[in-house]
C-alpha cells in the first residue's frame, strides 16, 4: 500500500474572496436553509426534527480554534437546535428573532466588534440585512435568488450538507490558519 505524501492542503480559494473575508472575528448563522436542508420535520407530537452535517460542526468548531467567534441568528427555536448549538459549543445565539440586523448587531457589541469584523451566512430574505452589513456574505446554493445576488460567495454546496463548512473554510483560510490546523489531523 502506497502512503500519499501531501504537503499542501487541496483547497484552493479565490484571493479576492480571502481578502474580503480577511480580519473576520464573528461568523453569523442562520440555521434553516443553512446549517440544514431547510425542511421542517414534524413528529406527531408536533415537535421539530431536523438533520445537521457534521462537516459543519467541525467547521463551528475549527473557527473558534483561529479565534472566529461563531453566532446563530434564527427566526426559530427548538429543543433539537438548542441540542446541537449547545453540543458545538456556540455561546452567541438568537432564537425566535425575524429581525436579524438589531440581533446581530447586539452581538456585535457584546463581543466589543463591528460590521466590518463579521461575515454572514443565510439563505433567505431575513438574512438580507445582515448580509448587506457585514464584510462578507455568504449563501449555500440553494439560497432564494435575491440572497445569491447580495452574497459575496455561493457556495457549491447545499444548506444542511456542508454549505457552511465552505464558508468556515473561506474564513479559516482567510485567518492564515488554514493550513497549520489541518496538518494536526495528518
Amino acid at each position: 500500500m502506497t502512503h500519499h505524501t501531501h504537503t499542501t492542503p487541496a483547497l484552493q480559494i479565490d484571493p479576492a474572496l480571502l481578502l474580503r473575508a480577511q480580519g473576520v472575528r464573528v461568523a453569523f448563522f442562520d440555521v434553516d436553509g443553512v446549517l440544514t436542508d431547510g425542511g421542517l420535520h414534524f413528529t406527531e407530537a408536533g415537535e421539530t426534527m431536523k438533520r445537521f452535517s457534521t462537516l459543519d460542526g467541525q467547521g463551528l468548531k475549527l473557527l473558534k480554534e483561529v479565534g472566529i467567534t461563531p453566532a446563530v441568528i434564527t427566526g426559530r427555536d427548538s429543543a433539537a437546535l438548542r441540542t446541537r448549538l449547545h453540543a458545538l459549543g456556540i455561546e452567541h445565539v438568537r432564537y425566535g428573532t425575524e429581525d436579524k440586523a438589531p440581533a446581530a448587531a447586539e452581538i456585535l457589541k457584546t463581543l466589543g466588534l463591528d460590521w466590518s469584523q463579521a461575515a454572514h451566512m443565510g439563505d433567505d430574505w431575513p438574512d438580507m440585512a445582515v448580509m448587506t452589513r457585514v464584510a462578507f456574505a455568504c449563501a449555500p446554493s440553494n439560497a432564494h435568488v435575491e440572497v445569491k445576488a447580495i452574497a459575496h460567495h455561493v457556495t457549491e454546496r447545499e444548506g444542511g450538507h456542508g454549505a457552511a463548512r465552505e464558508f468556515c473554510d473561506v474564513l479559516l483560510v482567510a485567518s492564515g490558519r488554514y493550513a497549520d490546523l489541518w496538518r494536526r489531523y495528518l
